[in-house]
């Protein structure tokens, strides 16, 4: 496994129990993936959110913690350089349960 994939994985775990902790359970945000940039200066976060009505509030609200976030990794990863964490709606995974929705249909 390379490098960018083991920081990867690493700041999707965490990230993942970060919002779980920080979350005031108005909705369910769940770490779908998380890309690194090749020179490790930059991170996405990949979030879904149920309900989806609360997906905006809820995508807000991770990208306010994202400074908080990157502290809890400089706390928790021993890496030298902590990427800058930003968050973005997984609209790939929504694609795929719209599928998965119009294909039960049947």
């Amino acid at each position: 496994m390379q490098r960018n994939e083991k920081v990867a994985n690493l700041i999707k775990e965490l990230g993942a129990q970060f919002l779980e902790r920080e979350n005031n359970d108005t909705s369910l945000i769940t770490v779908i993936s998380c890309t690194v940039s090749p020179d490790l200066k930059r991170a996405t976060i990949f979030i879904t959110v149920f309900p989806d009505e609360k997906e905006k509030d809820a995508l807000a609200f991770v990208k306010r913690k994202c400074g908080e976030l990157r502290e809890y990794l400089k706390k928790n990863i021993k890496i030298k350089t902590i990427p800058f964490i930003d968050a973005q709606i997984d609209y790939g995974e929504k694609n795929r349960q719209k599928i998965d929705e119009l294909l039960g249909e049947k």
